[in-house]
């Protein structure tokens, strides 16, 4: 009798695990099928600044729109590649859209990136040149600023948050401290946040509209 009733036990807690399975399994590819189906984000226009917003579930999505005012145009789209996101246009300086991705991280909990098109005129990079002097546009990924508002001795300050060398860079024609250029999304996020923490005004950005202007800044 206890046989048989461990036997029909092992059975229904297998049936039970391959049903959970078969369910994520179906999650993620539903997932999966979303994110190949949607299409590339459209670049800013000139002089507009655009938050794309990390949102990889319906969930995140619905959670985002419903946290948004209605004049906000937001719509779902890849970027670089598989990456799906949330994009936010129509702002035309970088407070703003600085502005608005804090808020969107504090009431939401999602992460945003800050994009723009390059200045005209931007020199393209140059592997000959050197990196610690002459200006070079960084390629793709992620970097991540820091306003030091014209007080040099921040970059000690950011140097010894992040653990290495800060750079100076320029973004949307403003000068920053470059804390990091990575194209690790999850390296990038941590440094933002450890940053934030300590109460830097720092922000993420597509490191393809960065100019960096010299690796390392160093005062004595």
């Amino acid at each position: 009798m206890y046989q048989a009733i461990a036997r029909t036990f092992t059975k229904s807690l297998i049936s039970s695990l391959l049903l959970a399975f078969s369910g994520l399994i179906a999650g993620v590819d539903a997932a999966i099928a979303q994110s190949q189906n949607l299409p590339i984000c459209q670049s800013p226009g000139a002089g507009e600044y655009l938050l794309l917003v990390i949102s990889p579930t319906s969930s995140n999505q619905n959670q985002l729109r419903s946290a948004l005012p209605g004049e906000l145009k937001t719509i779902t789209c890849r970027y670089l590649k598989d990456t799906v996101v949330t994009r936010i246009g129509g702002f035309r300086n970088i407070d703003d859209a600085n502005r608005w991705a804090r808020y969107i991280s504090t009431v939401v909990g999602l992460s945003a990136i800050i994009t723009t098109r390059p200045a005209d005129g931007a020199p393209s990079r140059n592997d000959n040149q050197s990196v610690s002097y002459k200006p070079q546009q960084l390629g793709e990924g992620y970097a991540v600023l820091v306003d030091y508002y014209n007080r040099p001795e921040v970059a000690n300050q950011v140097q010894e948050v992040v653990g290495r060398d800060v750079g100076f860079a320029t973004y949307g024609q403003r000068p920053y401290l470059l804390a990091v250029y990575t194209s690790n999304q999850k390296d990038a996020y941590t440094t933002l946040q450890k940053l934030s923490e300590q109460g830097f005004s720092a922000v993420l950005v597509d490191s393809r509209k960065v100019l960096l202007l010299r690796s390392a800044v160093r005062l004595q």
